[in-house]
């Protein structure tokens, strides 16, 4: 008994000097709220057992709030990482050859893609750049617009981001089949000049869903279009 005593006042001693490690261990203090409990009775309501559960509740709310603010914040400082690194790789090339061998390349890898497709309109539809036809197409007047509505009376936004099954195979090729998400950005080349589009393909469903935010393709898009009047220039 007299060992169990010291062990107690040991114990005591501590929670005194110390009592946050008391406070701040919830499955403790849910133990001690409901030995409490078990004293009281069943015919007795422990007011502050249920305020202690509504601040636990509130707790755990607030606690998962912060995680996901801070996995979205997450999400953004790497997406515009990703951006930035795309755009710098955008500006290297010194000749259109270039250019376009970037975009087969290091552009996918940059953008974390599987398939990028660069897409003009011409009057003179098929005249395109020898040895880039899988990143190159030339297209007849109106081809931008129907292919990002599919057809359909839609307004057109400068970018567009769906998931797709089946994929075209006219812009993926044999690939199609493995396509599941896409981001279609609009070009506006300059006066004078008809559209183009730009299209991220990705295997993965969930990388481009018409709910997420598009500034930073916005921004991408943006600096392509100045890209590409440079060189059709």
């Amino acid at each position: 008994m007299s060992e169990q005593a010291q062990v107690l006042d040991t114990i005591r001693r501590k929670i005194l000097a110390e009592p946050e490690v008391i406070l701040e261990d919830q499955d403790v203090m849910r133990a001690l709220v409901e030995a409490n409990e078990r004293t009281l009775g069943g015919n007795i309501i422990d007011m502050r057992g249920i305020a202690m559960e509504r601040l636990e509740s509130r707790l755990d709310r607030l606690e998962d709030t912060h995680k996901s603010v801070i996995a979205a914040a997450y999400e953004n400082l790497v997406g515009t990482n990703m951006i930035q690194n795309a755009v710098l790789k955008m500006l290297e090339p010194t000749d259109f050859p270039s250019f376009l061998h970037s975009l087969a390349g290091e552009q996918m890898e940059a953008l974390r893609v599987t398939k990028l497709r660069l897409i003009l309109e011409s009057k003179e539809p098929g005249a395109g750049v020898p040895g880039f036809e899988q990143v190159l197409s030339i297209v007849g007047p109106g081809v931008v617009d129907h292919y990002i509505t599919a057809g359909r009376n839609l307004v057109v936004r400068p970018v567009t981001l769906r998931q797709v099954s089946p994929a075209s195979s006219d812009v993926y090729g044999e690939i199609a089949p493995y396509i599941k998400s896409e981001a279609l950005l609009r070009l506006d080349l300059g006066e004078g000049r008809l559209p183009g589009l730009l299209i991220l393909g990705s295997e993965n469903p969930h990388q481009f869903r018409p709910n997420q935010g598009t500034d930073l393709l916005t921004f991408f898009g943006a600096a392509f279009e100045r890209a590409m009047r440079r060189w059709l220039a």
